[in-house]
């Protein structure tokens, strides 16, 4: 059960990380029945002050000596790490502390300290996104995972750039006192309790760029999700608009419907897939005394546009030319507030 817990202070401490492990290991919410950590920090280095590289001092109340009874041990970002040597005597602390089965936590660059002392090789580790190839360049025997938010490899606890520290830190909590308080300390800080996803959602890449202002969102967000199964269900959801039809959903799969008043292909009544400002009736010839289909016409056969009473009638009744060969009319792609059953469908 984790109860000790010390955050590893270096000269050019970056204070959002050291905040996030002061909010989530040193605060007493005891009131709530949360779990309350002998918490306290350490200067890693000699001298009584740490310069924070955004230049105020911080005056930790222990030495390397506290390390010795720590559960977990918490390192955050350095600013300096890619380029900078550690005391000796700070790494065998580390390398103690994992021996005898304790913990240690690093965040962003505090990642080069685990590597400086020996801890990630052969192991997979992760670190910010901007710092991985100097990771890599600096310690070859790790393996390190640019993608990924946190990676939990026994002891040693590596997290990505910046608020994955908050991610890794619930994780910890998550594991040694269950889902329940891990979930009530993020409502205290108002954050999730898990994310998904990984560091390449927050990497910046170009998208191409489109002149449709309607579909536009959704493609860069297929973008985004080209791992995931994506269905024009989800498509039509994300863009507000109407689901596709059956016939559309046919022609789009390469086949016609099998089935209602549009089972041959020639039907092009508003309902099915015809365009909703032309009217289109069976031919005198053709309809007959046949029952109204739902929709509204007869049985599919030749159609004709209306006649006015001075048109002369045609020797046969003119058919429509097969819809295989118009274009698809896409009414999944209408708009579903408003537009669809008011206005054209949209061709393409």
């Amino acid at each position: 059960m984790l109860k000790n817990v010390a955050v590893a202070l270096v000269d050019g401490v970056a204070p959002f990380e050291f905040g996030i492990f002061c909010e989530v290991f040193g605060i007493d919410r005891s009131e709530q029945g949360l779990p309350v950590y002998d918490f306290a920090v350490c200067a890693a280095e000699e001298g009584p002050l740490v310069m924070a590289d955004v230049g105020f001092t911080v005056a930790p109340a222990h030495g390397l000596e506290r390390l010795e009874e720590a559960d977990l041990i918490c390192l955050p970002a350095d600013r300096k790490a890619p380029v900078r040597e550690y005391p000796e005597p700070f790494l065998d602390a580390l390398r103690r502390a994992v021996g005898r089965g304790a913990r240690v936590l690093s965040v962003c660059s505090g990642a080069f300290v685990l590597g400086a002392a020996g801890l990630l090789d052969g192991r997979r580790c992760t670190t910010h996104w901007m710092h991985a190839p100097a990771l890599v360049h600096r310690y070859p025997a790790a393996r390190v995972d640019p993608d990924v938010l946190y990676v939990d490899e026994g002891p040693v606890i590596t997290a990505a750039g910046t608020a994955s520290g908050i991610d890794a830190c619930l994780h910890v909590v998550r594991q040694e006192h269950g889902a329940e308080v891990a979930n009530t300390i993020a409502r205290r800080m108002v954050v999730p309790p898990h994310r998904d996803g990984g560091q390449a959602q927050f990497i910046q890449r170009p998208l191409p760029r489109t002149g449709c202002d309607t579909v536009g969102g959704v493609i860069g967000w297929m973008a985004r999700h080209l791992d995931e199964e994506i269905t024009v269900e989800r498509l039509a959801e994300r863009a507000h608009m109407s689901r596709p039809s059956p016939a559309a959903s046919s022609r789009r799969r390469g086949r016609l419907p099998t089935s209602g008043c549009c089972a041959s292909g020639c039907c092009w009544h508003r309902s099915c897939w015809s365009p909703p400002t032309t009217r289109w009736t069976r031919s005198p010839a053709a309809a007959g005394s046949a029952p109204r289909r739902p929709c509204g016409t007869t049985s599919c056969g030749p159609w004709a546009p209306p006649r006015t009473p001075s048109a002369a009638p045609s020797a046969a009744p003119a058919r429509w030319p097969d819809v295989r060969r118009r274009p698809v009319i896409a009414h999944d792609l209408t708009f579903a507030a408003g537009v669809s059953g008011r206005g054209g469908p949209v061709v393409v």
